[in-house]
């Protein structure tokens, strides 16, 4: 059953401006410490490194159906790959605790997370299913 949905289209060069003005407080804020070291890994693409998993934290906030209001920050939700190299989101402080209130008792959720991006644009899709235990 599905629990939620969300997406999210991001301007690589508005990540781009951000990056440049702000620097690291801005990638401090933002983006967890394994974010930040795979988009160093990647001096090329890295501001649309950055800007999908932007959109990436932006779909989520979508569909647990809160934004970035009622506990849930940026920093809490990271982007990380699966063993396979898919991506999926690691989730710590109010974005899990707004994950879990949204579970329905007796399952658990999956997190499918698809990105992409063609400059100018990096876009994410999240989907929330849950499935019984």
């Amino acid at each position: 059953m599905i629990v939620g949905i969300g997406s999210d289209l991001c301007n690589i060069d508005r990540i781009q401006a951000s990056l440049d003005r702000f620097g690291q407080r801005f990638l401090d804020r933002v983006f967890t410490e394994a974010e930040r070291a795979r988009a160093d890994r990647r001096p090329f693409t890295r501001a649309g490194t950055y800007a999908k998993r932007f959109a990436a934290k932006e779909a989520f906030s979508k569909a647990v159906g809160t934004g970035f209001r009622q506990g849930v920050f940026l920093r809490d939700i990271g982007v990380i790959n699966l063993p396979t190299g898919a991506p999926t989101l690691a989730l710590t402080g109010g974005a899990r605790a707004r994950l879990d209130a949204i579970t329905p008792a007796g399952h658990a959720v999956d997190i499918h997370l698809t990105m992409t991006d063609d400059h100018p644009f990096a876009q994410a899709f999240v989907i929330l299913s849950a499935r019984p235990i």
